[in-house]
């Protein structure tokens, strides 16, 4: 008999949920904080069967606004471990459907409940008709490129030592949660600027990669300038125009541990 399950956050409701699944599983109508909490149970590796997100565009694109939730999703997404499409919304709830029952996901600020069913004629209705709207829905395009692409690159193309402050400062980012906004761009020069790293090798990286432009990062260099955050110390080359040395704007950014350089930052941009 099903039993309906309480948790203190989506992280556990799901994690519950899905625990066991071995067939495709489907997230129907996500909120974005839904999605964020998919991606980390699947990031962590507690599903077996492959999740398949289907949300409307606008929904998806506010999920994946964020670095860390993008970066994550196209690793799954490259491992065939979640599959993301849009589709028109058609429930009031998110669902949860695995291969032996529907959970609606009903969420009271952070606490969240799933009423769950097991009936078998009602789970296979249901599994039949997700599985038309799937069909029907089209693939979701990420734009950001895979975490571990991110971090290979940057290990092979700038330097181990910018590879590994740049990870832990991801993880200052995602301990911290909403409370530091910078992007994926201000991070990347952040870090090129502690290892005063050239603005023209971690742009051309930034932009090889596929996180920006070479112009996007230009203009992350000049507004983090003005808030002095970096700094920049022109490099003569034989040939052509000087390039720029990054380095943190003062010594209080000097002196700051790795894990409190985007605080700093962000306070700074604020």
């Amino acid at each position: 008999m099903a039993t309906n399950t309480l948790a203190a956050d989506r992280h556990e409701l799901l994690t519950t949920t899905l625990a066991g699944a071995t067939e495709p599983c489907w997230i129907v109508d996500p909120t974005p904080e839904m999605i964020e909490a998919v991606v980390d149970v699947a990031s962590d590796g507690d599903t077996t069967g492959q999740l398949r997100l289907v949300a409307a565009e606008d929904t998806l694109k506010t999920a994946f606004e964020g670095f860390l939730v993008a970066s994550r999703t196209a690793d799954l997404v490259a491992d065939n471990e979640i599959a993301v499409r849009t589709g028109a919304a058609t429930n009031t709830n998110s669902l949860v459907i695995t291969e032996d029952a529907v959970t609606a996901v009903v969420a009271a600020g952070e606490q969240v409940a799933g009423l769950r069913t097991d009936d078998p004629e009602f789970v296979a209705t249901t599994r039949e008709e997700i599985a038309d709207h799937w069909a029907d829905a089209e693939p979701f395009r990420l734009r950001t490129p895979a975490i571990s692409e991110i971090r290979a690159t940057l290990r092979d193309d700038i330097g181990p030592a910018v590879r590994e402050d740049f990870d832990t400062v991801l993880r200052s980012i995602e301990t911290a949660g909403d409370d530091i906004a910078l992007d994926e761009v201000a991070i990347s020069l952040v870090i090129a600027a502690k290892n005063e790293v050239l603005l023209y090798d971690i742009s051309k990286w930034g932009e090889d990669v596929g996180i920006a432009s070479k112009a996007t990062f230009s203009r992350t260099k000049s507004r983090l300038e003005d808030a002095n955050v970096i700094t920049t110390e022109k490099v003569p080359i034989d040939v052509g125009r000087p390039r720029l040395r990054l380095q943190l704007g003062d010594d209080q950014l000097k002196a700051a541990a790795t894990t409190d350089l985007a605080a700093v930052a962000d306070e700074r941009l604020r």
